[in-house]
């Protein structure tokens, strides 16, 4: 294990200096001491408010997304999603065909799905996210999402074009799959891309 990290380092295209320390640590639920300690709810406007269902919070929206993220990324806190999410309240979503790739928890394809858009496809590489992602889903009362497992691959066996295109993940995968983006796009279509770091 030591020595695949160290391999990898030294591929790299570029002069590094590094240490490997390892440690041990207890056992402990992680994200539940995360979730406790910083995941606190967001709102965007008097449009949409994202929060866990632990939450109790006054704020108030017109949409509520309740996200409990486990181990998954997404809770609407990152810039990438939340620029997302804002960038759609303008969109008319009403029975637009949505293909969210990287979903994570599923919160870009939820706030679709209650805008009324659909059909809607939501994929991401982790099993993690999937599974969350189903029980997300159920825990707003949704349904009909499909939910795909991988990446590059699961693009290319989509044979439906779709009026909105979400890809938030990161420059070199956008980069990198770009052509299937491409592919699943309507021509009157609408291609929202995040995941970028300053400089990309």
């Amino acid at each position: 294990q030591e020595e695949d990290i160290t391999k990898a380092l030294l591929a790299l295209p570029m002069n590094l200096q590094f240490s490997i320390v390892k440690e041990s640590l207890e056992n402990e639920n992680w994200n539940e001491t995360w979730e406790k300690n910083f995941y606190q709810p967001i709102i965007i406007g008097e449009e949409v408010l994202v929060k866990s269902s632990f939450h109790k919070t006054d704020l108030k929206a017109n949409y509520t997304i309740v996200i409990d993220p486990k181990m998954s990324f997404g809770t609407g806190h990152h810039e990438t999603t939340s620029t997302v999410l804002s960038a759609l309240v303008s969109m008319d979503l009403d029975k637009k065909s949505i293909i969210d790739i990287g979903t994570g928890t599923g919160i870009l394809a939820f706030y679709c799905s209650m805008r009324g858009a659909g059909p809607i496809v939501a994929t991401d590489f982790d099993p993690i996210c999937i599974e969350n992602g189903k029980e997300n889903e159920e825990l707003n009362g949704l349904n009909g999402i499909e939910w795909h497992l991988g990446d590059r691959k699961v693009l290319e066996k989509l044979n439906e074009k779709y009026d909105v295109v979400i890809a938030n993940i990161n420059r070199n995968v956008l980069l990198q799959d770009m052509d299937q983006l491409s592919k699943l796009l309507n021509s009157q279509g609408t291609l929202y891309l995040s995941g970028f770091y300053t400089e990309d």
